[in-house]
Order: structure tokens, then C-alpha cells, then sequence
């Protein structure tokens, strides 16, 4: 039993018949290149650039808010899939995570243009307002 634990194994090495090179690839972990990494902070730099840039330019109205949303879901998006590694996760994790924000977009949306027909309604009914 001082052995088993000695080696990391604890009490579940005890109750089965499992040798220590076995358990040894179960224990792996994947390493990714470095040049990874420091692709992934360089487009996190161009595009936190480039939404700066927005604002030095001042772009107004629309264009600038759809920009800015555009270059911050992207750093998002790189930010989740390479350094919380979701890229390697299995699908259903990635469902888990990715399905709800794009369902409270859509809710949104949906809100938005709820609240343009409530306005239009009680504008028709009880006129422009004092």
C-alpha cells in the first residue's frame, strides 16, 4: 500500500490489476508550440490596435459600434479556443459554452424589435406625448 501510494496511484491502484505503464498514459497532457501562443497575442495586438484605431479616426454612429463589437468577440473568440483551450475540447463542451451567448444575442434582437412595436403602438394609441 506504501508503494502504491508512494507512486501516485492511491487507493484505486489497490482494487484493480492495473500496471504503472497504464496508468502513466492516462496521465498525459497535450503541450502546443509556443509559436502558437505568440501568433495568438500577436492578433490580440492587431486587433486591439485596430479597435483603438476606431477611435482615432472617429468613426461615429453605427460603424463605429459594430467595429468595436466585431474586434472584441474576435479577441474573445482567440482568447477561449487557444488559451482556455476550448479548440481542444470535445463538441459538447464547446456547445456548452458557445450556444448560450448566441441564444441571449438572439433574445435581444428580439427584444429590440419588440420595443420598436411597443413604441409605435402606444405612440398610435395615445399619441406623440405631452
Amino acid at each position: 500500500m506504501a508503494e502504491a501510494t508512494a507512486n501516485g496511484l492511491g487507493q484505486h491502484a489497490l482494487h484493480h490489476t492495473h500496471d504503472a505503464a497504464a496508468v502513466s498514459k492516462t496521465d498525459t497532457h497535450q503541450e502546443h508550440p509556443i509559436k502558437l501562443y505568440l501568433v495568438v497575442w500577436a492578433w490580440l495586438f492587431i486587433l486591439s490596435t485596430c479597435s483603438y484605431l476606431v477611435d482615432y479616426f472617429g468613426l461615429h454612429g453605427y460603424l463605429r459600434w459594430s467595429l468595436i463589437l466585431i474586434f472584441m468577440m474576435l479577441k474573445a473568440g482567440l482568447i477561449v479556443a487557444v488559451f482556455m483551450h476550448m479548440a481542444w475540447e470535445r463538441l459538447a463542451m464547446m456547445y456548452a459554452i458557445i450556444v448560450p451567448p448566441i441564444l441571449v444575442l438572439v433574445f435581444v434582437t428580439m427584444m429590440v424589435f419588440e420595443a420598436d412595436y411597443t413604441l409605435l403602438t402606444r405612440i398610435a394609441f395615445f399619441g406623440p406625448g405631452p
